[in-house]
């Protein structure tokens, strides 16, 4: 199993297995991040340039399909819920509470090298800490941790109170 750079476990074998595309790839099979940010790595930017920005990966006559074809390559995940145990995330706004979902890197720098891919999914507080502190994997089949649930239930109450309507006669006649 893959591990972080203190040795702690990451939870995946392969990375690049929990990856559906790369996040600078656009509909046309372009790379968007050599057409906005040419600067960040010129020599990159001038090789997909005069490949009409077209993604090393998805190529024709470049990459065989793998993330590691392109030093530029990115996959977070957007969704808002853990990939393991499904959890969805309820932010309360204006609150400086925790988030119950937390950013879970997969692929980490090994000693003395710089980490040219970003593949990132969420994980919730609790899967995070089981993953990292035991030998829990993403893949597992999980149900959410009964604090988990609650502490997403106790936001959800909030809201609900939140949408709940009292007129300002009941609020102010005290």
């Amino acid at each position: 199993m893959e591990k972080t750079p203190s040795g702690t476990s990451v939870g995946v074998d392969d990375p690049y297995e929990h990856v559906e595309v790369c996040d600078h790839l656009t509909d046309d099979g372009r790379c968007r991040f050599a057409f906005e940010h040419p600067e960040q790595d010129r020599e990159f930017a001038r090789e997909r340039r005069e490949d009409e920005f077209g993604c090393p990966v998805v190529a024709d006559d470049g990459g065989d399909g793998e993330g590691d074809d392109c030093p530029q390559f990115r996959s977070r995940n957007h969704d808002r819920e853990c990939v393991r145990c499904g959890l969805e995330e309820r932010r309360m706004a204006h609150s400086d509470e925790r988030p119950l979902l937390e950013e879970h890197h997969l692929s980490y720098a090994s000693a003395g090298e710089t980490l040219s891919h970003e593949i990132t999914v969420y994980l919730c507080r609790w899967c995070h800490a089981k993953v990292h502190d035991s030998w829990a994997r993403i893949t597992d089949d999980a149900a959410p941790d009964p604090e988990a649930v609650a502490a997403a239930e106790g936001r959800r109450s909030r809201e609900q109170e939140e949408l709940g309507f009292e007129s300002a006669a009941d609020r102010y006649d005290q």
